[in-house]
């Protein structure tokens, strides 16, 4: 049987396991916790599905890679979330259409398809999964707006702001956070450097004129 402490930790971050049969107490003392290290690869692209993750902490980042190197990210997943891919898979039975890695340690379990399809049966449990649907519908569509109609010198902008004056991270993670190129995206940085905006050092970028991004960000299109 599962520990008291671990049923208590899974019911509060996602409470209608609570009622899902068979229940957490009366799995295995074997069904616990994996840890793994940030920039650990959970699933693959055109991978069989190995089971649903509930993240108890840290965080999975879910991505699209393209041929020629390019990733664009779809969501993440934190502790008390649901991977729409991993439910959309076990749903139809078909690979996984994207990677999920995770972007810092992460603690989770991994549910066995056999058994999240048992707990669909639970009104509860497939009500959340299919809520999940709903609400990274809205913002994969959301996304698809961004990438198909705003200018990638806008999004870089919108992506700078708000994440305070000192921002340490590379080129390469904004280019995958906007599904872009690293080359790309040190050009657009190197202009707003040109235009007093921003300050460049290594794996640093200094925000000099917010003002100045943030009308970049909000001009109509």
């Amino acid at each position: 049987m599962l520990a008291t402490g671990l049923v208590q930790e899974v019911c509060a971050l996602y409470p209608s396991l609570a009622r899902v049969r068979p229940a957490l107490a009366e799995l295995g003392a074997s069904f616990v916790p994996m840890q793994v290290s940030a920039d650990t690869v959970l699933f693959s692209e055109n991978a069989a599905c190995q089971g649903f993750p509930l993240v108890l902490e840290g965080e999975i980042k879910v991505s699209r890679h393209s041929d020629d190197g390019r990733s664009l990210e779809l969501y993440r997943v934190g502790p008390g979330e649901l991977c729409l891919v991993s439910s959309a898979c076990l749903f139809r039975s078909q690979p996984l259409s994207a990677l999920g890695r995770t972007t810092r340690a992460t603690r989770f379990l991994l549910i066995t398809p056999e058994l999240f399809n048992h707990w669909l049966e639970t009104p509860e449990f497939r009500n959340d999964v299919l809520g999940l649907f709903a609400e990274r519908m809205a913002d994969l569509t959301a996304l698809v707006d961004a990438v198909a109609f705003q200018k990638l010198d806008r999004r870089l902008a919108t992506a700078l702001l708000g994440r305070g004056q000192q921002l340490r991270l590379t080129h390469q993670a904004l280019a995958d956070e906007l599904g872009t190129v690293r080359e790309i995206i040190t050009r657009l940085l190197r202009r707003f450097e040109r235009e007093g905006w921003v300050a460049l050092a290594r794996e640093q970028i200094t925000i000099v004129n917010s003002v100045a991004l943030r009308a970049l960000a909000t001009a109509p299109s």
